[in-house]
């Protein structure tokens, strides 16, 4: 079979495309927890590799009982679209061979990957944690360390204590990065509680990309995850003005607003709005409530 074409993840085309094009699953990603499906997607002579996760193949939660996983990462998108970072590949909510599922672009993070979907998840813990001698060189790339200091160096920002074996313990750092900023930002907006290391993925052209965003929107406060090295910490004048223009995109009525409904409760829509007006008040990233466990499990 030919190589996929390399489809830009930011052309619209690329929504007709998962959207409309016929899905072949090539494999499944084992070390999912739901039903990761990894497939080829073709329309009008266009193809490209994108993650099929089907509705049928959820694990019920029990405290995002309304809706579906599904629906969840379509609305992140949606939101990230929003935003104008571009943070979330294209995302749709398509009927698939195994029922409606979120079918997503794939995102290569070396070049020229060629991944064998049934051993390989496409999240290269590697290429997304250094370890300690590599955390203190400032060398870009990394996005994740951990370091036997008891303060991150330049370069990077502290998460808390991890156990590294035998008793010890070092400090978990992620960069000081603009592009983990801007997505920290976005998973408060979102209110993510499964931000982890693996669902990172740094592209070759030097974007970001954030994957798995079934666990978000709930409207009580779930925001779980690896980025708090900027908690407490004014907003950037790029996020307090997305955050404005993100405001007006969710008022009632409009085209973000209307998609959301489709995809989430009443209340979770509000809940969001909610969340955009309390960080436009404080212009400060949130901190933990003290009420969730603040840092997911297992981290990466």
């Amino acid at each position: 079979m030919p190589a996929p074409e390399r489809i830009p993840p930011r052309s619209v085309s690329v929504v007709d495309l998962l959207a409309k094009g016929e899905l072949t699953v090539r494999g499944r990603i084992r070390e999912a927890s739901n039903a990761v499906l990894y497939c080829s997607v073709a329309y009008e002579g266009r193809e490209a590799h994108c993650v099929y996760k089907p509705v049928a193949g959820e694990r019920p939660l029990w405290d995002f009982p309304d809706g579906t996983l599904a629906q969840r990462e379509v609305a992140a998108y949606e939101v990230s679209e929003a935003t104008g970072w571009g943070l979330v590949p294209p995302t749709v909510l398509r009927d698939g061979p195994y029922g409606e599922g979120m079918c997503q672009l794939w995102i290569d993070i070396e070049p020229e990957a060629d991944p064998e979907a049934d051993t390989d998840t496409g999240v290269d813990t590697d290429a997304a944690t250094a370890t300690a001698t590599d955390a203190g060189s400032g060398a870009p790339g990394p996005l994740l360390a951990l370091v036997e200091d008891d303060e991150p160096g330049e370069g990077w920002k502290a998460i808390g204590l991890a156990e590294v074996g035998e008793g010890r313990t070092a400090l978990l750092v992620h960069a000081d990065d603009e592009r983990l900023r801007r997505l920290a930002v976005l998973d408060a907006v979102i209110n993510n509680g499964d931000r982890k290391g693996g669902h990172l993925l740094p592209a070759p052209d030097g974007r970001l990309y954030a994957i798995d965003h079934g666990v978000t929107f709930n409207a009580d406060d779930k925001l779980r995850t690896l980025l708090w090295g900027w908690a407490g910490e004014p907003l950037t004048g790029e996020a307090t003005a997305v955050l404005a223009r993100l405001a007006d995109a969710l008022a009632p009525g409009t085209p973000l607003a209307t998609r959301l409904a489709e995809l989430l409760t009443a209340a979770e829509t509000d809940a969001v709005r909610a969340r955009v007006r309390e960080l436009r008040h404080t212009g400060r990233h949130p901190e933990p409530s003290g009420q969730w466990p603040p840092i997911p499990w297992p981290p990466v």
